[in-house]
């Protein structure tokens, strides 16, 4: 599911064209609402029969044999600039998932032998089967470590303790979203530019094929560059420009799906944890068995093709629908179950009947949801909010506009009938030019009458 979330920011690179933007979001949740549905009816399946597990683990072989690690060519290319700049730490969170430590302290605070910032010095094990000890035969490093063949990355800093690399670490998640989202904009730009004319009917004519051939196309380009998300990144412009059509998106990107798991299952095949090739399997099942149930019959085809088509609708009425969409999906409903989940993690029974309790609430309120949306017309009050909010953007826009425009017509309407001008604003001309204080007595005087009379 999470990996879906690339392709979906991605169509909100073309939020400047309302069609461009519908075409795009519905070529991306394509993607999400495959994978939300396969979820939804493999999960239960596989907790209640467990079968991914039986079926792969009739497969596995007695052991696997260690063998180098396979890398495809875009990893060989920007590997080694990203090592440069940081470079993970794998191992801190392997051996805390493995129980070998408790926290990130062990790690810290950073140390290089001599001060000498190198791989040598800084990130070579201990082997305490030979009694060496850190700080005297090897050094230590964090959560940023360095790398044999390039060195120790620029964010990488001796003495530095944990809160030095999680500021690191936060600087460049940002700079790697700035540079995404100038990359994004650059890449629309082009394919605008480019796909123009006769390009663009050979790109759809080159991609209107039978599905099967389209799930091949997409399993062949997402090995050759090892992640599904470069691939549906890729054609989510191409949707939004309209040369890739909605029905070929769909077999694409469960091609895409497909070579994804090829990828861990040669990282699997190399390396000698039979555990690590069963997962790979159950990879690899789950989208085959996603795509047996909902590509090849046409009902259930429509299924995510309809949703994704209605997502890219409400486009129309609002672009805050991709930003509220991607919050609600990829982090509060994850938040909301991770937190159910940890509440029945802690086995006691003040967090169980607590948890018990909200999980009700929650189912409570997701049916008072549905019958708001389906019996009370909460579609149609969503959808009326939605169009007023883009009338009165629209509005707001075109004010400036619309008032100059009135008053150019006001002024010729004066200039054609001879109408006198405002009496008001000629007083109000006349008292700002000291002419106030000649005015005061006539109204003194007629006051004056007034209260005589």
């Amino acid at each position: 599911i999470g990996t879906s979330i690339t392709n979906t920011i991605v169509s909100m690179g073309q939020m400047g064209d309302g069609a461009q933007l519908e075409r795009a979001f519905a070529g991306a949740t394509v993607h999400d609402l495959f994978n939300l549905l396969s979820v939804a009816i493999l999960f239960p399946l596989e907790v209640i029969s467990h079968y991914l597990y039986h079926l792969t683990n009739a497969m596995l072989p007695d052991s696997v044999g260690d063998g180098e690690k396979w890398e495809g060519p875009i990893k060989k290319i920007v590997s080694p600039f990203a090592g440069r700049v940081l470079k993970a730490n794998k191992d801190v969170i392997k051996d805390i998932a493995t129980g070998k430590v408790e926290n990130c302290d062990a790690y810290y605070p950073v140390l290089c032998l001599d001060g000498i910032e190198d791989y040598k010095h800084c990130a070579s094990k201990c082997d305490k089967d030979a009694g060496e000890e850190v700080g005297v035969d090897c050094g230590r490093v964090g959560l940023i470590t360095c790398d044999k063949n390039t060195g120790c990355p620029a964010f990488f800093q001796n003495g530095a303790n944990l809160h030095d690399d999680s500021i690191s670490g936060g600087v460049c998640l940002v700079l790697s979203l700035f540079l995404l989202i100038v990359c994004l904009m650059g890449l629309v730009n082009v394919l605008q530019r480019g796909l123009a004319g006769m390009s663009t009917r050979i790109i759809y004519k080159a991609t209107n094929v039978n599905g099967l051939i389209g799930i091949v196309i997409g399993a062949a380009i997402t090995i050759l560059v090892q992640s599904s998300s470069i691939t549906t990144s890729v054609l989510t412009p191409f949707v939004g420009l309209g040369v890739i059509q909605l029905e070929q998106m769909l077999p694409l990107t469960l091609g895409a799906n497909i070579g994804t798991t090829i990828t861990g299952l040669l990282a699997a095949m190399v390396s000698d944890n039979v555990d690590a090739l069963q997962v790979a399997l159950c990879h690899l099942f789950f989208n085959l068995s996603g795509i047996v149930i909902w590509y090849p019959i046409p009902i259930m085809r429509r299924v995510p093709l309809r949703g994704a088509r209605a997502l890219g609708r409400a486009t129309r009425r609002s672009r805050l629908v991709p930003p509220i969409y991607i919050i609600v999906v990829f982090f509060v409903i994850p938040l909301l179950l991770l937190g159910l989940s940890s509440l029945f993690m802690q086995k006691t029974v003040g967090f169980t009947v607590l948890g018990s309790f909200l999980v009700i609430g929650v189912v409570l309120g997701i049916a008072r949801f549905i019958w708001w949306w389906k019996k009370q017309e909460g579609l149609q009050k969503c959808l009326a909010c939605l169009d007023r909010r883009t009338d009165m953007n629209n509005t707001m826009k075109t004010l400036p506009e619309d008032m100059q425009f009135l008053k150019s017509k006001v002024s010729l309407l004066a200039e054609h009938t001879g109408l006198p001008e405002d009496e008001e604003a000629g007083d109000a001309q006349k008292g700002s030019d000291g002419t106030a204080e000649e005015v005061a007595p006539e109204n003194e005087e007629v006051a004056i009458e007034d209260k005589e009379d």
